[in-house]
């Protein structure tokens, strides 16, 4: 197997260990705990893209669905797993830094908080970047055709989340969520 593609598996497994917790924590969250949980096909679709993003990056490690592999592509596929690995782990660090916070879903928790540190304190929604870029990275390592349209389908699915998570957390928490986005990006730092 190709040296890049070991490294993005064993990436995987390492990130899926690492966030292990949260998926449990995600898997256990019941209506109970919710203060308010819109219903919309944004709490589910951009999960199901997701995870169908990371089994085809899976079987593009195996080179299937991929582009063949020649030296002069070698320097595209290094900077695709920079871009992996970074965002990878910038995505766990997004979820550990929510803490209880964290949700699978697009809610608000009966003890939320506004989480306003780590990368937060740049950008309000560092995971849908981190997915983003992750899956961005991921199809440009292993050279994936489809994985690259995939993450581009993406896109606006996360961006329209993200809008809603916006308005979400604006309706609880008001002027401090307000203050709170003018001093950040969206999704991008210093935009939106």
């Amino acid at each position: 197997m190709d040296p890049i593609n070991i490294i993005i598996g064993l990436n995987i497994i390492a990130t899926f260990g690492a966030n292990v917790g949260a998926a449990k924590k995600g898997i256990k969250d019941k209506v109970g705990i919710f203060k308010d949980k819109p219903k919309t096909y944004l709490q589910t679709l951009p999960l199901v893209l997701s995870t169908i993003a990371l089994v085809v990056l899976i079987v593009s490690l195996f080179q299937v669905g991929t582009l063949e592999y020649k030296t002069e592509h070698q320097t595209f596929r290094v900077i695709g797993l920079a871009f992996y690995i970074i965002f990878s782990w910038v995505q766990i660090w997004s979820t550990k830094v929510l803490g209880d916070n964290f949700s699978q879903d697009i809610a608000i928790k009966r003890d939320h908080h506004l989480v306003t540190k780590g990368p937060f304190k740049f950008i309000r929604h560092p995971q849908y970047l981190s997915q983003f870029l992750m899956d961005i990275g991921g199809a440009a390592a292993t050279l994936s055709f489809i994985l690259a349209p995939l993450a581009l389908i993406q896109i606006p699915f996360l961006f329209m989340r993200a809008l809603m998570e916006d308005k979400l957390l604006e309706k609880h928490f008001g002027e401090n969520f307000r203050s709170y986005k003018k001093k950040t990006g969206m999704i991008f730092p210093f935009i939106g």
